[in-house]
This record gives structure tokens, C-alpha cells and sequence, in this order.
């Protein structure tokens, strides 16, 4: 399995021809491709993490794609037919399975609602925990880690690798961030990763890791 990332909290896994795309959102670009894909996860509602005309320009290219995610975004995204997902969820959507964590977003402050929001695990080997510290299988071969957003500090980011541990880690989350603020993000998910043990890949839009 290969792992690209794209802009903000937008990752594509790919086996041989077949791709699952993950919350393509408003600070993601139009993806260069958007054939073979057999499944979508939009983690919760934010416009961030997707927009109309991402799901619609991968409907096209892909007509058979099935949307995944939790009820709130189920209510969002009504022109499109959701598969409403909960945690502890497990779906196989050929060559990928997906597992499901978690119930609601961190909270940014306590005066706005939260959301609803799933972590998603791919084939037991990559997990993503959407806009949530929600943890997934501890020493999972690569964790998405988010770099920056209203709703984090970066204490808390490495207090969460710290217990994750995983083999390997990538940044999202990140276009808020100049480039000055990613390389401070970087440098402390890398730091945590290998302390835990782990490899830390500083990938930008567009780079890939092999799984």
C-alpha cells in the first residue's frame, strides 16, 4: 500500500489501481487523479475536510465510490449517499478494510458544539484520528499526526504519539501553519516518533510512503 499526501488533512491510500481518499477538504487542491477510486472517508463535517466539489469531481471519475462517515456528515453532505459509520465499525471495501474510532471532534472551546467526528484505521496498518485525539492501535505501522489547528497544542500532540508509538508518522493538518510553524510542528512529531521508536516522514503535498 502507498500513502500520498496532499494539502491539509487530504491523504490517498493506493493498492495496484484502486485508491481511498481521505477528507478532501477546502484547503486541498483538485486531486490529479480521481479514477479507481473505490471509497471516501470524511472524517467529520468541517469544511476542511470536504467540500461538494471534491465529492462530486471523484463521483464522476469514479461512479461506483462509496462515501463513508459519521452521521453529522451524513446531514452535511445529503446529495451524496453517505454510509453512516460509528465506532467500532468494520468495513471491507475491496482491497481496503476500514475501521472506526471514536464519537465527536476536540474541543476547540467549550461555547462551540461539538461535532460529530470517526478515526479511521486502513488494513490495520494506517491510522487517522480525523480532528480528535481519539487513539487507535498502539505501534500501528504509520499514524497521520495533526501539526496545527484551533483546537490542539503541540503538547498535546506529543503527549498523544507519546502513548500512539507508532513505526512511522506523517503530518496533517498543517496549512493553517507557515513555514516557519511546520518546521516547529515537524520537528517535535519527529522528535516524540523516534524517541517511541518510530521513523518520522516530513511529507508534503504530492510525496508518497510505501507501506
Amino acid at each position: 500500500m502507498q500513502i500520498t499526501k496532499y494539502e491539509h488533512a487530504c491523504f490517498v491510500a493506493s493498492i495496484a489501481d484502486k485508491k481511498l481518499v481521505v477528507d478532501p477538504g477546502s484547503f486541498t487542491v483538485p486531486l490529479p487523479d480521481s479514477n479507481g477510486v473505490v471509497a471516501v472517508v470524511v472524517t467529520h463535517e468541517h469544511a476542511d475536510h470536504w467540500t461538494p466539489e471534491h465529492l462530486q469531481r471523484i463521483f464522476e471519475a469514479s461512479p461506483d465510490v462509496k462515501f463513508f462517515g459519521p452521521a453529522g456528515v451524513a446531514a452535511a453532505a445529503s446529495d451524496f449517499d453517505f454510509t453512516v459509520v460509528k465506532e467500532g465499525d468494520r468495513i471491507e471495501v475491496a482491497p481496503f478494510t476500514l475501521q472506526f474510532f471514536g464519537e465527536k471532534h476536540a474541543q476547540i472551546h467549550s461555547s462551540i458544539p461539538l461535532v460529530d467526528n470517526v478515526g479511521v484505521l486502513i488494513n490495520d496498518q494506517v491510522y487517522y484520528g480525523g480532528d480528535s485525539f481519539t487513539q487507535g492501535p498502539v505501534g500501528v505501522d504509520l499514524l497521520a499526526v495533526p501539526a496545527s489547528a484551533p483546537w490542539l497544542k503541540i503538547g498535546e500532540v506529543m503527549d498523544y504519539l507519546a502513548v500512539a508509538k507508532p513505526k512511522r508518522s506523517f503530518p496533517v493538518h498543517e496549512m493553517i501553519n507557515s513555514v516557519v510553524g511546520n518546521q516547529m510542528a515537524n520537528d517535535r512529531i519527529q522528535a516524540v516518533t523516534e524517541a517511541g521508536g518510530g521513523e518520522f516522514f516530513g511529507l508534503t503535498p504530492g510525496q508518497t510512503v510505501d507501506l
